[in-house]
């Protein structure tokens, strides 16, 4: 499903605190039909979420990074598999 956007007014935007923080938007009953976050707020917790889904650690990642010389041109990696 694409993301969907909606365009604030200022009017709006005001009543919602000038969106620098937190939210959470209610329907005139009171029940929560979403959350409103800021987006340095939105990508920390994003980022955090996708660090903690990575099978491999922070340490082993940044000591791959380090690694320089290593590995093959794809022509002999094709050549040791016998694609032409």
């Amino acid at each position: 499903m694409p993301t969907q956007k909606v365009v604030l007014d200022e009017t709006l935007k005001t009543k919602l605190n000038g969106l620098s923080a937190e939210l959470e938007l209610c329907d005139p009953e009171g029940r929560t039909v979403g959350h409103f976050l800021p987006p340095d707020l939105y990508k920390k917790m994003l980022y955090a979420w996708v660090e903690s889904q990575c099978p491999v650690s922070k340490e082993e990642l940044d000591r791959r990074r380090q690694i320089k010389g290593r590995g093959r041109p794809l022509a002999d990696i094709w050549k040791d598999l016998g694609v032409r």
